[in-house]
């Protein structure tokens, strides 16, 4: 039997609620397949650690992470510690220090989600957004001169190189090709006349290397309006690490919200572990309530599933989420439900033990 080793982060707020269930996911689908389990490791980390020990994470934390296959992540942030430490202390210090620079965020209406727009079919809404995740506009350079004086000057710096941005453009090619599906890239090069002239310019180029993939180009802008308006002529879509950010939160509500929104930190080359979250934040306001939705959580399970090569039971979890949305008797407040947290958990677990029967009945 295979062991997986992961580091589970729970993290602020709603985040230790929401894991849990994924948690109780992945232990049940590894409980029906006797070739491999999973061996979860606890950290304390995030803004409570913090307010005790002055730091989001040990100073040897990220040594320790190493030893993992891949991390699993709640949320991170909580009022009293500011939002520019509880981000760049723990969850960018994670993907830049293992080199975590491709973030896949899916932007899919499942059926029986919410859409807030009229006349949507399902399959008018499938994107999958990559974002370049270590650089850009996160790169975290800049300077803050004259603090506190009347003459005070803040310097906000975005960083491309030509090896981060053609890696990531390189990895949505493979992507799109692997899918037969077209692909999108998203700049700003008619203002931004640096940074994104030489994003565009890096995606024309690697686009004579996949000449079968039909791509498109649009300004961030006209994107935004065009994801609402006609979200079906976006499938693979390749972007920045800042306009990635904006827009995948744009892509979660016209999908049905933050409570169905996924994101994979994804290191390619295996050297170090990749990262699973849901990408919503950590809800201070309904913590420790039972009122928080976990199928963000959930669905992120399945993509490290995914990452793991058990792509057969990420589709597991993923028509599980969606039977429970279809259904809709097992659904949190966010989706006009009354049941808690740890009950829409335990449906998801029950559709998938029958799900996985079915499946290992087929393959024997």
């Amino acid at each position: 039997m295979k062991t997986h080793k992961i580091a589970v982060i729970p993290g602020d707020g709603i985040g230790p609620e929401v894991i849990n269930e994924g948690v109780k996911v992945l232990n049940k689908i590894a409980s029906l397949d006797d070739s491999f389990e999973f061996e979860f490791t606890s950290f304390p980390w995030g803004c409570e650690y913090y307010a005790r020990y002055g730091k989001m994470m040990d100073d040897d934390g990220i040594d320790r992470l190493k030893e993992f296959e891949a991390i699993y992540l709640g949320a991170v942030g909580f009022p009293g510690v500011p939002d520019h430490i509880s981000l760049w202390d723990l969850l960018l210090k994670i993907r830049k220090s293992f080199d975590q620079y491709v973030n896949i965020r899916p932007v899919t209406l499942l059926k029986g989600a919410p859409c807030p727009l009229s006349n949507m079919k399902t399959e008018d809404i499938n994107m999958l957004f990559i974002r370049e995740n270590t650089e850009g506009e996160y790169a975290g350079a800049g300077d803050w001169l004259y603090k506190g004086k009347e003459h005070e000057v803040v310097l906000q710096n975005s960083v491309f190189s030509r090896k981060g941005t053609e890696r990531i453009i390189r990895y949505a090619f493979e992507v799109a090709l692997k899918q037969g599906k077209t692909l999108t890239s998203i700049s700003k090069g008619n203002a931004l006349n640096y940074s994104m002239v030489f994003w565009d310019q890096i995606f024309e180029e690697v686009s004579k290397e996949y000449p079968s993939v039909k791509t498109y180009s649009y300004l961030v802008d006209a994107a935004a309006m065009l994801m609402i308006k006609d979200p079906k002529r976006f499938e693979v879509v390749v972007t920045s690490n800042l306009f990635g950010d904006i827009l995948t939160d744009l892509g979660a509500a016209i999908a049905g919200g933050l409570g169905l929104a996924a994101g994979a930190n994804i290191n390619p080359e295996r050297e170090y572990p990749s990262m699973f979250e849901p990408i919503h934040g950590s809800a201070p306001d309904i913590s420790g309530k039972q009122l928080s939705n976990p199928l963000a959580a959930i669905w992120s399970a399945s993509q490290l599933l995914d990452y793991l090569g058990y792509e057969q039971y990420g589709k597991v979890i993923l028509t599980a989420i969606e039977e429970l949305l279809i259904e809709k008797k097992f659904l949190t407040p966010d989706l006009g439900g009354v049941s808690s947290t740890s009950e829409v958990g335990d449906r998801i677990v029950e559709i998938v033990a029958s799900k996985m029967n079915v499946f290992q009945t087929q393959k024997n």
